[in-house]
């Protein structure tokens, strides 16, 4: 009975959850941009229009801009810090040499490009309501204080001229990779900084990724009228162009004159990305009730069946993906071959190969990044460790594969808890002592934190969580206790206790089968908690004539029970206090019935020590 009414229960605030809106202001921006690139000197010239609206209930005295490509000079913050962390041993590798703590893109490039290699982007003015600003840069930043303050509710109208010189690829943009993209523009023009409940964020460019205020574009790109370009949002001057994306294998169209003009608008996003290069293809898909997919590669007879393979499973996923974390609420999304490995943008992706696997990764960025609009300076785990389980169970659906999902990132995460790197999940994302700890704290231990809540509230209420933090939170930068709190609206048990142990400890969990022995004719199994972080406990016990029995052990912080996830006959034990280190489950089969003891043979807790988990025995 007491299974009937808490199902019930978290159904019933599941729904309301659904219905409810956090009220959470939202600035409000536009860019008008018009950009042309000269490709024989890689300088971009720019103008763009912005209105900017003040949601907040602030006055605000500065305002804020990322320069982003200021980062690739010699010297930057981003080249000290890639060559401070390159000398750092985090491991052996396979010949037995040290393993350095680099990124392995960049290196010591940086200090090593030439005048005409560098990047930069440059303001050379700017007014805001007609008004000259004067500001000072700090390196990927610049600051401008305003003469008049921007009140509460009030729009104001932007104008900026600039100049950017196109860098060697090194870091997710620049020119000619090691594909032979000729251009990946990233990052790549003055971008107002997010103003939050926090107020301003103005993160320097060091090495992670990024935040940005939700708003419309409006995008002209005019370059030599040979290339193609691939980009964020939807072309509106189809008709123009061709290349497909006026119909289906339509050429490029010729026209008059060395240069052409490219108009790309796209609505309620947070970055603009494109890529250019003569050589592309272009070919697409649709999804029932889904997206309009470009894919756009460079040819390579050898590659193309990979990107036509690759064309035709994203475009299977989607309805999987829609399932499971809602619908994708943008018209298009195009996947471009560009950058240095793969990064994320607004409505697009540069890959840097035909990967499915990356594909997808960076498609599902599009829910957790793009749609929720987490910190990633702050709460990196948010943006890739949701994206990783998605990756992880989507890609595991197209293969038709079986077993956890998860056991990759379960093991990563393992491994670093076990080693020395470890540091808290809630570290800012740039202040991680190395990149190892880092990428598997944020990739890993984000998805192990999603993996094993389906642990503790049950799968079922994951799937509702999912869809209920969608319906909540999206277009409005949500942070950890908004995820959370939407977990315990639906499962009706307190996660407070979860949060904190995963994102500011680095305490592990272990619990261990200690004994088993008869007493009044009950079988009893004795379990120990090893490991300094407590959970509820799940054990299998297996019998001689193949039949199992669940028993579930609450965790009293929790203040409630998950729901039984399989058919098999379950006992639930009263709530254990987080105090108390063992606990006793008991059945009243023979000892001399039982064939295996397992703990989580789900496989969903991040026990570091799984041979303590499972005894089998032989009579």
């Amino acid at each position: 009975m007491r299974f009937y009414v808490n199902v019930f229960v978290a159904a019933l605030l599941w729904a309301t959850t659904a219905q409810a809106q956090p009220d959470r202001w939202q600035q409000q921006i536009s860019y008008n941009m018009d950009v042309r690139l000269n490709v024989q000197t890689n300088i971009l010239q720019g103008k763009q229009q912005i209105q900017y609206t003040n949601n907040s209930p602030d006055t605000l005295h500065e305002i804020y801009f990322h320069l982003y490509w200021n980062a690739f000079q010699p010297n930057s913050s981003m080249d000290v810090r890639s060559r401070e962390l390159g000398t750092k041993v985090v491991g052996r590798n396979r010949d037995g040499s040290d393993r350095l703590d680099w990124d392995g893109r960049v290196k010591d490039r940086i200090s090593q490009l030439k005048p005409n290699e560098i990047g930069y982007c440059r303001i050379q003015s700017i007014t805001l309501n007609g008004v000259t600003l004067k500001g000072k840069e700090y390196e990927t930043i610049i600051k401008f204080d305003l003469p008049k303050p921007i009140l509460p509710k009030q729009t104001v109208s932007i104008q900026t001229q600039f100049e950017a010189q196109v860098p060697v690829q090194i870091r997710r943009s620049g020119r000619d990779n090691a594909e032979g993209v000729r251009y990946s523009m990233s990052q790549w023009y003055p971008k107002v900084v997010e103003y939050d409940y926090t107020g301003w964020t103005p993160n320097p460019y060091i090495a992670r990724e990024f935040y940005g205020v939700w708003g419309d574009y409006d995008v002209n790109i005019t370059l030599d009228k040979s290339y193609k370009i691939g980009a964020s949002g939807v072309l509106q001057n189809a008709a123009a162009i061709g290349w497909g994306y006026d119909k289906p294998g339509t050429p490029l169209k010729d026209i008059a004159g060395e240069t052409r003009s490219w108009r790309f608008t796209a609505k309620k996003v947070h970055d603009f990305v494109w890529a250019a290069d003569p050589g592309y293809q272009h070919i697409t898909r649709k999804p029932d009730n889904g997206p309009l997919l470009h894919f756009i590669f460079k040819s390579d007879k050898a590659d193309d069946a990979n990107w036509v393979s690759t064309a035709n499973e994203c475009a299977r996923a989607y309805p999987f993906m829609k399932d499971l974390f809602g619908a994708y609420p943008w018209p298009e999304y195009s996947f471009i071959q560009g950058g240095d490995g793969g990064m994320e943008y607004a409505m697009a992706t540069l890959i840097k190969t035909a990967s499915l696997g990356t594909a997808i990764h960076e498609w599902m960025h599009s829910w957790y990044q793009h749609l929720m609009g987490t910190n990633e300076s702050l709460y990196a785990w948010m943006d890739e460790g949701f994206t990783s389980y998605g990756e992880s169970v989507v890609t595991q659906y197209l293969k038709g594969g079986t077993g956890f999902a998860l056991a990759d990132e379960y093991r990563g995460y393992i491994a670093l808890a076990k080693g020395k790197f470890e540091e808290p999940m809630s570290t800012h994302a740039d202040h991680f002592a190395t990149n190892y700890a880092y990428s598997t704290a944020a990739y890993s231990k984000g998805a192990v934190f999603l993996g094993q809540l389906g642990y503790v509230i049950g799968d079922s209420l994951l799937k509702k969580t999912l869809h209920a933090y969608y319906d909540a939170w999206k277009f409005k930068h949500p942070n950890p206790n908004d995820f959370v709190r939407v977990a315990e609206k639906v499962s009706g048990m307190e996660l407070d206790w979860y949060k904190e142990y995963m994102l500011y400890t680095t305490k592990t969990i272990d619990y261990a089968i200690d004994s088993l022995w008869m007493e009044d004719n009950y079988t009893l199994v004795r379990i120990k908690r090893l490991g300094e972080m407590p959970m509820p406990v799940d054990v299998t016990l297996t019998f001689k004539d193949s039949t199992t029995e669940q028993h579930y052990v609450p965790l009293n912080l929790t203040y409630g029970e998950k729901p039984a996830e399989s058919t098999a006959p379950r006992v639930v034990y009263p709530a254990q206090r987080w105090t108390h280190r063992e606990m006793i489950i008991r059945t009243n089969r023979r000892i001399n019935e039982i064939i295996s003891v397992e703990i989580d043979a789900s496989q969903r807790l991040a026990d570091i020590e799984r041979k303590n988990n499972k005894l089998e025995l032989k009579w």
